[in-house]
């Protein structure tokens, strides 16, 4: 609903809004007026606005339909804030009935597909996406008061590569061409530090075109940055800061409730290795198993099932995430960051100074769910032309998550890159475990659904 003072100088309020509740009296009817903000009630007394206007407004006006009003505020004798009624004007009629009061939408998939009646009946509905809009609105501030320039970058792109997922294809008529939607911002924003950048973030819509699962949507908007002349250690510090700014300002609080455990993200966070916490799991050293046939069969001795259409055709960076996705990820309830992944899980990230087969490279999991991922940046051009190389012959060999090779990015490197450290996370995967929602389709607006 909408409020103002009126322009006069006298006492009264002018409002506006849905009606969402009538309750009738002799002679009188309470009215309640809802947007997403709040509730608000009204008084109607026959003896003061009249007879006809009385019989009028019950003769027109129904529950949905929307009404604006002029009147006196008040407090009942039950302490609720109430507008006395002067006068009312019929702004807008509802040809459907809104769902039952009590029951709500039990409908889980109607609740999706018709998300604005959701937003009108259920309160846990207004509340998560309430914060969503201040969560973007406060990382969005953290970042800018680190000095880090917002920028743009194409949504359509000639390759998939900035992240391991199958992209969704598009065709280009005029240019007669086909084209990805972007997986990731991430080379386009490094090719922003080659020109000189050397803070910048993007609040980017990306699509993958992935199994669906309560943890992933097809689409869904990724913040991502970089910083040059850092590395994953600056970073890590960074996004603790980021993460903590968010709670305090959108939840007023560092603590929040995950599986019915209080966590209180100001303790220190632990840190484990990717090897460490597999070993841990499931008794199996993924160094003594260089390649992939061999830590599959290790895997299968173990009885552990891994589930793949085409299990096969895995490299062996997707064959490990896998792996850990399956029997690790699970079990992480507390904020955790996950260190030196395999350098075949990592194709733009920075290697080990001191091991070679591990990457600078970290994931924060916080209940199962990775929610920042981030890295000290390979900025090696020769280096990546070989990494790439190696995702192209792992996606025709028949790894459809593979990087493709992208000749443009390659070039950009060649003229020069410092060191970056980047990173990237999903608003409504974040907002899913902060909010400790059963599924990410609670943590955006308007999920995609199947046509009917």
């Amino acid at each position: 609903m909408e409020a103002k003072m009126l322009e006069d100088g006298t006492s009264g309020v002018q409002v506006a809004g849905r009606i969402t509740g009538i309750r009738n009296f002799n002679h009188l009817s309470f009215i309640t007026i809802s947007n997403i903000c709040g509730n608000l009630q009204l008084l109607l007394k026959k003896d003061e606005v009249g007879e006809p206007t009385y019989n009028q407004f019950h003769h027109l006006l129904d529950i949905g339909d929307f009404i604006g009003v002029t009147g006196i505020m008040y407090t009942t004798k039950t302490n609720e804030k109430t507008l006395r009624i002067e006068s009312y004007k019929f702004l807008g009629k509802a040809l459907h009935s809104l769902p039952e009061k009590w029951h709500g939408l039990n409908d889980i998939e109607l609740r999706y597909r018709q998300r604005y009646l959701d937003l009108i009946m259920t309160k846990d509905t207004q509340n998560r996406l309430l914060a969503r809009t201040s969560l973007v609105r406060f990382i969005r501030r953290f970042f800018e008061e680190q000095n880090f320039l917002e920028v743009e970058t194409p949504i359509l792109q000639h390759t998939s590569s900035g992240a391991i997922a199958k992209p969704f294809k598009t065709f280009h008529h005029s240019l007669d061409t086909e084209l990805n939607l972007r997986i990731a911002p991430e080379t386009y924003l490094k090719r922003l530090i080659v020109g000189g950048f050397t803070k910048v973030f993007e609040f980017a819509k990306c699509f993958r075109n992935e199994g669906i699962s309560p943890q992933h949507l097809q689409e869904f908007t990724m913040v991502e940055g970089y910083a040059a002349y850092w590395n994953y250690e600056d970073t890590m510090k960074l996004m603790r800061e980021m993460v903590l700014f968010v709670l305090e300002n959108t939840f007023n609080t560092t603590s929040i409730t995950i599986r019915g455990q209080k966590i209180d993200f100001s303790l220190e966070w632990d840190i484990v290795s990717f090897r460490d916490l597999i070993l841990k799991d499931t008794g199996i050293d993924i160094d003594l198993y260089p390649d992939v046939k061999d830590l599959y069969m290790e895997t299968k001795r173990k009885n552990i099932q891994i589930e793949h259409s085409d299990i096969q055709s895995l490299g062996r960076g997707n064959f490990i995430d896998l792996l850990y996705k399956k029997i690790s990820r699970p079990q992480i309830v507390k904020p955790t960051f996950l260190i030196q992944h395999p350098i075949d899980l990592s194709p733009l990230a920075r290697a080990n100074d001191n091991n070679y087969t591990l990457t600078d490279r970290f994931q924060l999991v916080v209940n199962g769910s990775e929610i920042i991922n981030a890295y000290s940046e390979l900025v090696d051009p020769l280096e990546q032309r070989r990494r790439l190389e190696e995702q192209a012959l792992l996606k025709s060999n028949g790894d459809l998550e593979a990087m493709e090779m992208d000749e443009e990015y390659l070039t950009a490197m060649e003229y020069g890159m410092p060191p970056i450290s980047g990173w990237g996370f999903g608003i409504e995967r974040l907002l899913m475990v902060l909010t400790d929602s059963e599924t990410i389709k609670d943590c955006v607006f308007f999920p995609l659904t199947k046509k009917l």
